[in-house]
């Protein structure tokens, strides 16, 4: 990039008024359109299943049914809709504060602000991982771009100087200066970019919870198959069964499943967003509850990573002041990094005149170092790693012996392939470091430092922070290493962070990582907990899970705060989804292979559904106790819990059933018996999951208790009334009300001693 371009941008009254008479660089966002979601949820298959239901009981002449299939249809779309506007609202608000940063010249001065503000005509810097912000014309190098956004294609493509890049494409490589050319609905792509990943893939839970709800849709088909043959050898009517099983299958798939979800996650993505946390994939929160190590750069996380200059050492002949204007030649003032900056403060004191740069390469990872040609004789000036130097300079320049290599990161200065001198930076740990890492350690958290320090300059500074453990070159890491006594990894290079994060996957663990550039976002987007510190680089933003908008490690306790409570709401509502699933499909087949007719009717059925989804509207909000351990997902636990749940349950209801039947109550009556208690066996299933201390002795949130009290009132009422359902006895519904609530009491302790057999062992 040529230092010399006369360019120097709009001046600030000029951006000022173009940003009033263009308005901002964004698109505005189509807005959640509460009808058109119902619509949308009223024509899926789901909803045909129902359909097809309400068409049979039309054609029977059963205008209660079809009108309590029509309610079902109807709160299902509702229900649904709202879930799926309260989770876009809060994506939504977290997509605008996620907006890139860029770097503008404006009335001659480099500044860094949201790229929403740009206006035509602003001179631009464009570097390597940076997202276009808006379409631009290139006009000091060429840049190679990632247009798969706006054109599908994954291979890179290369634009040349003078010719246009596209806003929302991807900077492989490359520096340059671009005017941009046009802004919000008038670029080519229509939309600044958006870090917010709305569509992200489910996260372990949820993959967990898939593979239970496959199992219980293969019992679902078996079961109805033998409902089917058993009516035909008993030659009853396959018509009339037909509604109640589509409602069984319709009870057994959790329609609600991804918005219950969706909307736990964005309850705390909200909370986050308060504390200064930005979430870029939902799925990043609940895998935090599990998050047992986490990988953390040290430079800008554990450290300020505002490096200073702590020694210099002349190599070469020429004064130090010469050496220095020399070193302050080969950084970027444009868009200087952290080391840059050091080298320019240092030189704020010494003779500051410049050397005349004709050309200059900003620095390069891949080849370590960044390239200025000066004066007239363009003679070549390297800033960068002394190791990548010295191997240019092939030891024809000795390196004295006082040199301290343990005291901090050398960066050296050459000229002309021979080594000028070298500077030696130190970074100092962050105030609020060592106590962020204690509290992490307190929750079960494992943390490794990643560096690209040697060994014993990166030992200094996980003992200054309290990482206790030996710390590893990375070359020394392998599957032996115990991971409980590491306390750092050193000699790490950006591509080293990936082979880590799988590396410790491999062994079971669930991995967090920290981190800001380009060559971080592989690992960001591998590790399950993703995490961009402050000054990270859009690509890594992207990559990343959550995005931090403060310095330093102490937001993470947040988020693991933030991942425990939405996995224990998303536990609660699973449990008590597949225990109150088994229990209704086995009691159906149970009672129609018993007593050759339908235990529950289709109305009851209905009601049972509506009003246990009720519930799922409010268990975003409710409390929650954080445990200090990580949490573990098990399939054969998650089953042990919902089995034990299911079966007493199933047979306490299947002796209840019967003993109604034998008591001489009629077909109606049994159905509202079992209708009152399998809502109040719901009800409390969900009081007795949502804590692992007795049901009795933890206070739901008030939401939680506002919706279980309206459920069970609105039971008692209907039971009592008659209304849509057989009317029955207030002895009876009292007797169902304490039979369940002495079940429920008894299950607790079962559970309680289950758990405590199992501690024993």
């Amino acid at each position: 990039m040529d230092k010399q371009l006369t360019l120097g941008g709009l001046s600030r009254q000029e951006a000022e008024r173009r940003l009033q008479q263009n308005g901002l660089n964004e698109v505005s966002e189509t807005k959640f359109n509460f009808w058109k979601a119902i619509l949308i949820r009223l024509w899926e298959p789901s909803a045909w299943i129902l359909e097809a239901a309400l068409v049979i009981e039309i054609i029977l002449g059963k205008e209660i049914q079809a009108g309590f299939i029509v309610l079902m249809l109807l709160f299902a779309a509702v229900n649904g809709a709202i879930q799926s506007g309260r989770s876009s609202k809060v994506l939504h608000q977290l997509a605008h504060e996620l907006t890139p940063q860029v770097s503008v010249c404006r009335s001659k001065q480099w500044q860094k602000m949201d790229a929403k503000k740009l206006v035509v005509g602003d001179l631009i810097n464009l570097r390597s991982s940076e997202i276009v912000p808006a379409d631009v014309k290139l006009v000091s190098a060429d840049l190679e771009l990632d247009e798969s956004s706006i054109t599908g294609e994954s291979n890179s493509v290369k634009r040349q100087k003078g010719e246009q890049a596209f806003a929302g494409t991807e900077v492989v490589s490359g520096d340059a200066l671009a005017i941009v050319t046009a802004t919000g609905i008038n670029s080519r792509s229509g939309k600044t970019i958006s870090l917010v990943n709305q569509n992200s893939a489910p996260g372990h839970l949820q993959q967990l919870l898939g593979k239970i709800i496959g199992y219980l849709a293969i019992l679902d088909a078996i079961l109805a198959v033998i409902m089917i043959i058993v009516a035909v050898v008993r030659h009853e009517n396959l018509i009339e069964m037909l509604p109640f099983l589509a409602m069984l299958f319709i009870a057994t798939i959790p329609i609600a499943m991804p918005s219950s979800f969706a909307v736990a996650n964005s309850v705390e993505a909200n909370v986050l967003s308060k504390e200064d946390v930005l979430v870029s994939d939902l799925s990043g929160i609940q895998e935090a509850a599990n998050m047992d190590v986490l990988l953390v750069d040290k430079t800008g996380t554990i450290t300020v990573n505002r490096p200073q200059v702590t020694a210099f050492y002349n190599l070469s002949e020429l004064t130090d002041d010469e050496v220095i204007r020399n070193a302050v030649s080969a950084a970027d003032i444009v868009n200087p990094s952290v080391i840059d900056q050091a080298i320019i403060n240092y030189a704020a004191d010494k003779d500051d005149r410049s050397l005349t740069v004709q050309h200059f390469q900003p620095f390069d990872a891949t080849i370590g170092y960044s390239v200025a040609i000066v004066g007239p004789d363009r003679q070549s000036i390297y800033l960068g790693a002394l190791k990548r130097l010295m191997a240019i300079d092939d030891g024809q320049t000795p390196i004295p012996a006082t040199v301290d290599y343990n005291a901090g990161r050398t960066v050296a200065v050459m000229r002309n392939n021979r080594l000028l001198g070298i500077f030696v930076l130190q970074d100092q740990p962050r105030a609020d470091s060592t106590a962020s890492i204690q509290a992490l350690q307190e929750r079960g958290v494992k943390v490794v430092m990643l560096t690209g320090d040697n060994r014993k300059t990166a030992q200094i500074i996980a003992n200054q922070v309290g990482l206790n453990g030996t710390v590893l070159p990375f070359a020394d890491l392998n599957n032996d290493t115990a991971i409980d006594k590491l306390a750092g990894i050193a000699e790490v290079v950006p591509e080293n962070k990936l082979a880590m994060v799988k590396q410790f996957q491999r062994r079971g663990y669930i991995v967090g990582m920290t981190g800001d550039g380009v060559n971080d976002a592989p690992a960001l987007k591998q590790a399950e907990v993703g995490i961009a510190v402050a000054n990270a680089v859009d690509l890594a933003k992207r990559s990343a899970k959550l995005v931090l908008m403060t310095d330093g490690l102490s937001s993470i306790v947040k988020i693991l705060d933030s991942g425990h409570r939405v996995y224990q709401r998303m536990m609660t509502w699973t449990i008590t989804k597949l225990s109150r699933t088994a229990e209704l499909t086995m009691l159906l087949t149970f009672g129609y292979l018993v007593f050759h007719f339908m235990p529950l009717t289709l109305n009851a059925m209905i009601l049972v559904a509506i009003l246990n989804d009720l519930v799922t509207l409010v268990l975003g909000t409710d409390n929650t106790h954080i445990r200090l351990q990580p949490e573990k997902w098990n399939l054969s636990n998650l089953s042990r819990v919902a089995g034990v749940f299911a079966a007493g349950w199933t047979i306490v209801g299947a002796v209840f059933a019967t003993t109604l039947v034998k008591m001489g109550y009629s077909a109606g009556q049994v159905s509202t018996g079992l209708y009152v208690y399998l809502i109040f066996s719901a009800m409390l299933t969900i009081l007795m999951t949502r804590t692992t201390r007795p049901f009795w002795r933890s206070k739901p949130s008030l939401a939680v208790i506002i919706a279980i009290t309206l459920n069970c009132l609105l039971t008692l009422l209907l039971a009592a009334l008659g209304w849509g359902i057989a009317q029955i006895s207030g002895v009876l519904i009292v007797a169902t009300v304490v039979l369940t609530i002495i079940i429920a009491v008894a299950l607790t302790l079962i559970w309680k001693l289950i758990n405590l057999n199992r501690q024993a062992e």
